[in-house]
């Protein structure tokens, strides 16, 4: 749950890679330390704290960032990003969960963007859902590989 969390958070997402947590995770299940049926939901449950920290620090700077300079030397850029991002939001979250290198960013710029609480929180959850299905998926696979390369 920590590294689900970790890669979610903003700025530290930037730092700790997916590949950390699904290697982890591969050698927690292989080594029959932890069963998918745990894994999963706490991979999930830190995704979705990782998430929801990262929009809401968002949320909370959101009137503060548009005052700062950087808005300001790029209000047309700043403007046109928000547009898209309130245009295409749902879609941004799913982009954003499965993309690692956005991954941390993406929560932030929708609270920024002022996306509503209870819609950001519906996709989030699903798209975190899929995420972590993702990563059972994943996890099962490489260990049939593994399996395959000790016969």
């Amino acid at each position: 749950m920590l590294i689900a969390f970790l890669e979610a958070c903003v700025g530290v997402g930037l730092l700790v890679s997916g590949t950390i947590l699904l290697s982890v995770c591969s050698y927690l299940y292989v080594e029959q330390i932890v069963g998918l049926e745990q894994l999963m939901p706490w991979a999930f449950a830190g995704a979705v704290l990782g998430d929801h920290s990262g929009y809401y620090i968002g949320k909370f700077f959101g009137p503060f960032f548009h005052d700062t300079w950087l808005p300001k030397n790029q209000s047309e850029r700043i403007k046109k990003i928000e547009r898209r991002i309130i245009q295409y939001g749902s879609f941004t979250i799913f982009l954003g969960r499965i993309m690692p290198p956005i991954r941390s960013l993406v929560p932030l710029l929708i609270g920024v963007s002022g996306m509503p609480n209870s819609k950001y929180t519906a996709y989030d959850l699903l798209a975190c859902l899929i995420w972590s299905l993702m990563l059972g998926i994943l996890v099962v696979g490489i260990d049939k590989l593994w399996h395959l390369g000790n016969l």
